[in-house]
């Protein structure tokens, strides 16, 4: 699959024309020099950074932009940086005096790059160090502002490049994390059916198939990977970029996320809040795909109830507060605009029964993905020793709170909570 190929609009049957503005990918050995091409225009660039990621490619990127001006931000080293109001100030003074900016880094550096660039309205571009997560590609930058997990529309990337030979010599929970991501779609790919079958949202087989793909081919991955082989890593991160591209096309995130990775959303911001740890965002994934599957299983064992349990306004109230705190309010505002509380879903449940557990049938059985994990080194046990019971069934109620995104998650509420 040529990458490069599809970044163009073409129409689709679906009816919908489907376009990627990004302008160059390039995934191999020495794919950074390419910014001097890139960047042949720009005077003045801002580098982000963390200690890490520098160390991992920062003297390849000084060396493309050589005879730039250039401008540094580096977070530090020591423990995850957050995507946060502290993070976007740091950057933020040196967005009107830069023409363009490139990120070193994977996730948040990546999240803060694009959303400083769509600020300053200026290129970005993006220096891969790990095979970590799919929003490479993506036009979204997930923050956290006023402890809310907030994901912004931005415009993608001008450019994503991954040398291998960096890649390849990433921390194995990185790599991990990004084989993790890529697991997630089976999740992410039968919550879109769902939400189709139940609520009419736009569809594409074709973008679905694109990601599947990828998908399906991931998973023989995982000896190379586990073994830093250069190609296997090259790969991964094709396949996440491509998750990245079948976002642009849907016009929504919906190929590549659904209530897996709300479930790592909840993780992330209740440990920030609490001052927990949690995963890096990748693992987070892995491991609810496996939850979710299992929420999939109950649904297909259990019979569809002829009743709808009553929606108890005072003790979701009181729950949304025990668990996200101050940001409740917000995410309680989010679903009261969306009303999905006030929405009758039985009907359509019980009218589309057979098609219904015909989708949730088609997510492998939690064993199975139990099994994909474990080929790259996965434990479940490292989950359930990190969040505890009533963190994981407050994760399956209220995880779903944090979006307006139909999933298995208020299926399994309307269902069987």
């Amino acid at each position: 699959m040529n990458i490069q190929q599809l970044l163009a609009s073409f129409p689709c049957t679906c009816g919908h024309e489907h376009r990627c503005a990004i302008e160059r990918v390039e995934i191999g050995r020495g794919a950074i020099a390419a910014l001097r091409e890139l960047c042949r225009e720009a005077k003045t660039v801002l580098v982000l950074s963390d200690e890490n990621t520098f160390a991992a490619a920062g003297e390849q990127t000084l060396a493309a932009l050589e005879g730039k001006e250039i401008l540094r931000v580096t977070y530090g080293g020591d423990k995850l940086v957050v995507p946060n109001e502290q993070a976007v100030a740091a950057m933020e003074p040196h967005l009107p005096h830069v023409d363009a900016i490139v990120g070193i880094g994977a996730g948040v550096l990546q999240d803060l790059s694009k959303y400083g660039a769509s600020l300053a309205h200026i290129p970005c571009h993006v220096v891969a160090t790990a095979p970590s997560m799919d929003g490479y590609a993506s036009t979204g930058a997930a923050m956290i502002m006023g402890g809310m997990k907030v994901t912004y529309s931005v415009p993608v990337p001008t450019s994503i490049l991954a040398d291998t030979a960096v890649l390849k010599d990433a921390p194995m929970e990185l790599i991990r994390a990004g084989y993790g991501d890529i697991v997630g779609k089976f999740s992410a790919l039968n919550d879109w059916k769902l939400s189709h079958a139940v609520k009419g949202e736009y569809f594409c087989q074709q973008v679905y198939d694109l990601m599947d793909e990828a998908l399906q081919k991931t998973l023989a991955l995982a000896e190379g990977l586990v073994a830093r082989d250069e190609e296997a890593v090259g790969a991964l991160m094709e396949a996440l970029v491509l998750a990245g591209i079948a976002m642009s096309f849907a016009g929504s995130s919906r190929p590549a996320s659904g209530s897996e990775h709300h479930l790592a959303h909840f993780f992330e911001v209740t440990g920030l809040q609490e001052n927990k740890p949690y995963f890096p965002h990748g693992i987070d994934v892995a491991y609810a795909t496996v939850v979710t599957a299992k929420l999939r299983q109950k649904l297909l064992s259990a019979p569809f109830p002829r009743k709808a349990a009553p929606f108890d306004r005072k003790d979701w109230d009181e729950n949304m507060h025990r668990v996200y705190a101050d940001a409740a309010d917000g995410y309680m505002a989010l679903q009261d605009k969306v009303g999905h509380y006030s929405t009758d879903r039985l009907t359509t449940y019980l009218e589309k029964e057979a098609e219904i557990r015909a989708i949730l049938a088609e997510v492998p059985a939690p064993e199975k993905i139990e099994e994909m994990l474990r080929a790259v080194g996965y434990d479940m046990q490292a989950f359930y020793d990190l969040y505890d019971e009533r963190k994981r069934r407050d994760a399956v109620l209220y995880a779903k709170d944090i979006k307006d995104r139909y999933t298995v998650l208020w299926m399994y509420w309307d269902l069987l909570r």
